[in-house]
């Protein structure tokens, strides 16, 4: 996979926390397959611009596109290698990118997907634990005075 580092001719990596260069992880989901289709990939985030590569269970692929600070969006190609393009949008709201992505051969090929910086853990293993204390009944084994 390529090495997102800076070279002399060429500009810092992005700043922005939401974009960090390096390895990434996730998943998209496929009509008619069940669960998630787990990729590997190392990217480079430079102004406004996409690269990198990776893998998944389809094969090899590049990944080139572009991303914006403003509101988060993404939108890029991921072309297999000796194979066919898959067109990528969607957004960065600070917990990596979701969206959709779509075979432009055939529009009706397309499914949702989530990657995230590997640095970030898996959102999907955090789970949120609260205690929380069993309610006591109030007066029980108390008979009340009914006026008959």
């Amino acid at each position: 996979m390529t090495n997102p580092e800076a070279t002399p001719e060429q500009p810092p990596v992005e700043s922005d926390s939401r974009f960090p260069s390096g390895p990434w992880k996730g998943f998209f989901l496929q009509p008619g397959a069940s669960g998630r289709n787990w990729m590997e990939l190392l990217l480079t985030f430079r102004n406004g611009t996409i690269r990198g590569d990776g893998r998944d269970r389809v094969g090899t692929f590049l990944f080139t596109g572009r991303y914006e600070t403003a509101g988060g969006k993404c939108w890029w190609t991921k072309r297999y290698l000796g194979r066919h393009d898959i067109a990528y949008k969607g957004y960065n709201e600070g917990k990596g990118i979701w969206g959709t992505w779509e075979d432009p051969r055939a529009s009706y090929w397309r499914g949702g997907f989530h990657i995230w910086p590997e640095a970030m853990g898996d959102p999907y293993s955090m789970r949120v634990a609260e205690a929380v204390e069993e309610p006591v009944l109030v007066g029980a084994g108390v008979e009340e005075a009914l006026p008959f």
